[in-house]
């Protein structure tokens, strides 16, 4: 968080619309896919420079141009120039740090989402930032990096399965915002399997190194809210607006995404309840293995006060002690010790103590 401030700072002073890159350094090239279709016919390629993707809205009914990398802005700024997109949101695009959100330019739309995706090296969740630009015959996703969670979508485009390539393009928005909070199912269910795991391990052997791992998800669960709660209000924009890029038949679809989130909300919250309540745990875990702890000492300590006493009588420098002069006095002496331990124990163990 606190990169993500030190790299907003250098846009400090500059004029509304300047596009600087906040986000992850990155220095790799950035790829182009465009991907167009109509009902009966099909075509997907790589450009190596962005101006050859712009014939292709004029070829296809729809036209998907995905850019896999914000780090050159000059890429974002032709794509701009040639669609028309205001300047603010092309600052937008290239600024990783924004909320989900919806804004209707009349001719186009633009909106933002959060792409999640779990990363099973480092055990965390990986946020990404997707930007999308909606015309009437066109879609333009804008990802910080190049891998998503788009390919069950390509394949449907690929096959012609189910309706994707006899609708416009609004509803292969809706198709890639839909695939978005699909995978969010997905990484809820690595959570929930780490949550169970968490509990188990509060439960038989909690550690420092188990407090820190709770800290980790309180903090992932906090970043997978700030992601979804907006996404809410800007899907239900998109259902409700009157915008005629958006048909009726896609605003179906919309509301369904919308209960989607609404689902994922519900978990999240579930999630986070469920953590803070294991901090609640561990720490009455702890106390009740201290407990434990210095239960034993004290009836340790407690059986070995009268032993003690016993043997500091025994140890003083006295001639006139009846069993010094006594060859059974020593044997004696410790089985009257041992025996007064053992009836300690007993009485301790009848008390269930021990």
């Amino acid at each position: 968080m606190l990169a993500m401030f030190r790299r907003r700072s250098k846009k400090a002073g500059l004029p509304p619309g300047t596009l600087v890159h906040v986000g992850e350094k990155k220095t790799d090239k950035v790829k182009v896919t465009v991907t167009g279709y109509k009902e009966a016919e099909f075509g997907e390629r790589e450009v190596e420079t962005i101006e050859e993707c712009f014939p292709f809205n004029q070829r296809w009914n729809v036209t998907w141009v995905n850019i896999d990398g914000i780090h050159q802005v000059e890429v974002v700024e032709k794509v701009g120039k040639h669609l028309g997109i205001h300047p603010l949101v092309l600052e937008d695009i290239v600024n990783a740090g924004h909320q989900p959100k919806m804004e209707d330019f009349e001719d186009y739309l633009f909106v933002i989402v959060k792409m999640i995706s779990y990363d099973e090296e480092q055990n965390q969740i990986i946020p990404e930032q997707v930007s999308l630009l909606i015309g009437p015959n066109y879609v333009v996703t804008f990802q910080e990096r190049e891998g998503d969670v788009f390919e069950t979508l390509r394949e449907r485009i690929r096959k012609g399965k189910g309706r994707i390539r006899k609708m416009n393009a609004d509803y292969l928005a809706y198709a890639i915002i839909d695939t978005i909070v699909d995978h969010y199912f997905v990484v809820l269910e690595k959570l929930d399997d780490k949550i169970e795991g968490l509990e188990e391990e509060l439960i038989s052997n909690p550690s420092p190194e188990t407090l820190h791992t709770i800290h980790a998800m309180k903090r992932e669960l906090i970043s997978l809210r700030r992601a979804v709660w907006p996404l809410r209000a800007a899907v239900n924009n998109l259902e409700r607006g009157e915008s005629p890029l958006i048909h009726e038949s896609t605003a179906i679809y919309l509301k369904d995404v919308h209960d989607h989130t609404i689902h994922v909300i519900d978990t999240v919250e579930g999630f986070r309840d469920m953590v803070s309540g294991m901090m609640d745990v561990y720490l009455s875990s702890v106390s009740n293995k201290m407990n434990e702890v210095m239960k034993v000492l004290t009836i340790i300590a407690t059986i070995f006060i009268p032993l003690t006493f016993i043997a500091g009588v025994y140890g003083m420098n006295f001639k006139y002690i009846p069993e010094l002069e006594w060859p059974f006095g020593y044997p004696l002496s410790l089985l009257v010790m041992l025996a007064v331990g053992l009836a300690m124990v007993l009485y301790f163990r009848k008390k269930s103590w021990l």
